[in-house]
């Protein structure tokens, strides 16, 4: 027997990519090393935001399963290494997870088999890193079996573009990978973009996520300058928006969090720097980035310091802990790092957050938010969820600190 397509990782990136090939006819498996993911697939329960329980069962009734048994991968007409791409501990590029998927493609790598890289990382990882691994059995990537890379552009909680309708960027080891990478998308991708080779398409990923992250750390320098003239900066972004040509709107915020925005640069500057090459934009807003918490504790502190109050034994209120609002995803949360931070300088800091829960750094969140809106001696709002009734809030704190600059009303201090 064969498949279609096998998906190394089954996560935010690897289930809507199953989902769009299953609903296109192909015949889908996952193969996964969690046995909890692998369990939750078989009891039909999503653990990914962008596929829901209903579509899973769809999935399941059309014939997708997931697997830890990575002897499936024997029977792939396809493979796509969907895992994640995260930080080490020295905040540098982690691609263990990467070398163990192709590792254990390897062992399982037939001839003729497509197999391509999903999961982001510097330019030349799909050749210099994957490449040598799949080759360790004796098939020639580009002879024996076609290999590509085309990095996964999924937007959590995004509900106008999804896989399907995002334009995807194909590349291969040759151009006749590409074409085989091109042709494989096409089932189930309406547009496909065929880059120069995987460096372009892996730079490319880099680019987009890099362009975000330093327009972020942009408009957070902004705020912070308008903050210190007495300028409003929310006002000065909606007039600068109002121009239809030549800016693109971005917001301040807390910092930039997430699995992408904040370690894609990461992974450029390391790149980079190997090369003998200074980004010195990139290394810029990451400076910003990451002195942004450090601000928002400040901007606290000077709220309670005008009417009298120290931080260090006051109760603060965090509501949202997410890196985007609507999304239950706290990695590389700026607001839990604004917690930890509002603790070690003494405050007493609770929380909620109506789609993340409880985060374990954290202990338990409170268990009622209006208890908690009406006991808390300041409340900051770092992520503004649909679930939010801004106006209540605003009513019922005490003191109430608008990092999103979402909430109206006159006493309500602004980022």
């Amino acid at each position: 027997m064969s498949v279609d397509l096998v998906v190394v990782g089954v996560g935010y990136v690897g289930l809507p990519l199953a989902a769009e090939a299953v609903a296109a006819g192909l015949s889908v498996v996952g193969y996964d090393t969690s046995p909890e993911v692998v369990s939750a697939v078989a009891d039909g329960r999503s653990h990914v935001l962008d596929v829901s329980a209903a579509q899973l069962r769809d999935m399941k009734a059309r014939g997708f399963t997931a697997t830890s048994d990575p002897a499936v991968l024997s029977e792939a007409e396809t493979i796509t290494i969907c895992v994640p791409t995260g930080l080490d501990a020295g905040g540098g590029p982690d691609l263990s997870a990467v070398r163990a998927a192709a590792t254990t493609i390897a062992g399982h790598l037939r001839p003729g088999t497509l197999v391509v890289l999903e999961s982001t990382s510097y330019p030349g990882t799909t050749d210099e890193v994957v490449r040598p691994i799949l080759e360790r059995n004796g098939l020639i990537a580009g002879e024996d079996f076609p290999l590509a890379c085309s990095p996964e552009r999924i937007d959590p909680g995004n509900p106008r573009f999804g896989l399907r309708n995002t334009p995807k960027v194909v590349s291969g080891y040759t151009p006749l990978c590409a074409k085989h990478c091109a042709a494989f998308y096409g089932r189930f991708v309406d547009t496909v973009v065929v880059a120069r080779g995987t460096r372009e398409a892996e730079m490319a990923k880099l680019l987009e996520n890099t362009y975000r992250y330093v327009n972020i750390a942009l408009v957070n320098e902004i705020a912070v300058f308008c903050d210190n003239i007495g300028v409003d900066v929310w006002d000065v972004l909606h007039c600068a928006a109002s121009k239809p040509f030549g800016f693109a709107p971005f917001v301040p915020g807390p910092g930039a969090g997430g699995h992408c925005i904040p370690v894609d640069p990461r992974y450029l500057l390391d790149k980079a720097d190997r090369a003998g090459t200074r980004l010195g934009v990139v290394h810029a807003a990451r400076r910003v980035d990451d002195q942004m918490p450090s601000y928002v504790v400040e901007r606290v502190r000077r709220m309670l310091a005008e009417c009298g109050r120290a931080l260090r034994g006051t109760t603060v209120l965090l509501l949202g802990l997410t890196y985007k609002a609507d999304v239950p995803d706290t990695r590389e949360s700026a607001a839990v790092r604004i917690a930890l931070r509002l603790r070690a300088l003494g405050a007493i800091v609770t929380y909620h957050d109506p789609v993340a829960g409880a985060v374990p750094e954290l202990g338990p969140p409170v268990p009622d938010l209006d208890t908690g809106l009406r006991t808390a001696d300041a409340v900051v709002l770092l992520v503004a969820h649909r679930d939010y009734d801004l106006g209540r809030v605003a009513r019922t704190a005490r003191l109430l600190f608008d990092v999103t600059g979402r909430v109206p009303g006159e006493e309500v201090v602004r980022l």
